[in-house]
């Protein structure tokens, strides 16, 4: 492992930089939180990706994605050297395509060196995060099929071992650095696991096509795009009541909120708008649209009405899906 000694500057620099080459959209949204808060979440935000860079690897057995998600979990949670799995997932991803994750892999060290100068509170809240990632992602890893996964229930559980998790995590995080807020959200947990499979959902539905392609579908089988659009829906009204329980004194975090809840908002609706698609480019946002409603949010974000405005005004081609 690298020394615990480098750079912390260096280290955060470095994530930063990283951060922008992965993640054009959590680019954007991860530096409105407070400084405090930023650090964590883009970390995690790395951590988790490197978990989805073994998840997506085309090349890689069910059995090796298996192995290597359980290397990097014992590297997290420190019960191994950090080689014993930077070197092999190397060797494995020889041939992958995306040098910034790539990169992002060979910079492990430098990633769980940030970890680790976060409190000790949202380190457990990582590590919990982390571990119900990896562990979720490998009993799916054995479950990916062109016809997609068995059922919705099944569906729901994917969608929050890889999302759902992180709205749990982020809602650690806020309470660990806002009384208020974690005074709001006793007894609304649940809209935080709603939150982060909306998100997801989104990204399903947005990415289908090029998973289609792959001969992989996440989404579940037997339940049509309507439907599943409608779900998706509701989750968007519960992830609208999580924003609004963030208490205004603390705008970081309530527009770094509802700007990932407007963009996958706005996605949706694109999506519902089209029977078919054949390219996620199709239903993507341009680069116009997010910076404008980026621009929008510096405003809204502090206004429950604009915010509860915009869900209507943007969401009308989803609000007739919903499900009795």
């Amino acid at each position: 492992m690298n020394s615990l000694k480098e750079n912390p500057l260096s280290d955060l620099a470095y994530q930063k930089a990283i951060l922008g080459s992965v993640s054009r959209t959590f680019a954007l949204t991860i530096p409105l939180l407070p400084p405090s808060i930023e650090k964590v979440v883009g970390n995690t935000y790395l951590l988790c990706r490197i978990v989805d860079t073994i998840e997506d690897a085309a090349d890689l057995s069910p059995d090796s994605k298996q192995t290597l998600s359980q290397l990097f979990l014992e590297v997290v949670l420190e019960k191994l050297p950090v080689s014993a799995f930077v070197d092999p997932c190397l060797v494995a991803l020889k041939s992958h395509a995306n040098q910034d994750e790539l990169d992002l892999i060979i910079h492990t060290p430098t990633v769980l060196r940030i970890l680790h100068t976060c409190s000790k509170s949202d380190q457990a809240a990582v590590s919990r995060c982390v571990t119900i990632m990896s562990n979720g992602m490998s009993h799916f890893h054995n479950k990916q099929t062109q016809s997609g996964l068995k059922d919705l229930q099944e569906f729901e559980k994917y969608c929050y071992v890889v999302a759902g998790v992180v709205g749990e995590l982020l809602t650690t995080i806020f309470s660990n650095h806002s009384a208020e807020f974690a005074k709001r959200i006793q007894g609304h947990e649940d809209l935080a696991i709603a939150f982060g499979q909306a998100l997801q959902m989104t990204n399903i539905l947005k990415d289908s096509p090029e998973d289609k392609a792959r001969g992989v579908s996440w989404k579940p089988a037997n339940i049509s795009q309507t439907e599943l659009l409608g779900i998706a829906y509701q989750k968007l009204e519960d992830s609208l009541r999580y924003i609004l329980l963030i208490p205004k004194q603390d705008i970081g975090i309530r527009r770094f909120c509802f700007l990932a809840f407007g963009l996958a908002a706005m996605t949706l609706s694109e999506i519902a708008k089209q029977k078919e698609f054949a390219h996620q480019d199709e239903v993507k946002l341009s680069r116009k649209t997010v910076m404008a409603f980026y621009s929008f949010t510096n405003v809204a974000a502090a206004s429950d009405l604009m915010m509860k405005a915009f869900f209507k005004l943007s969401t009308g081609s989803l609000r007739n899906l919903k499900r009795d």
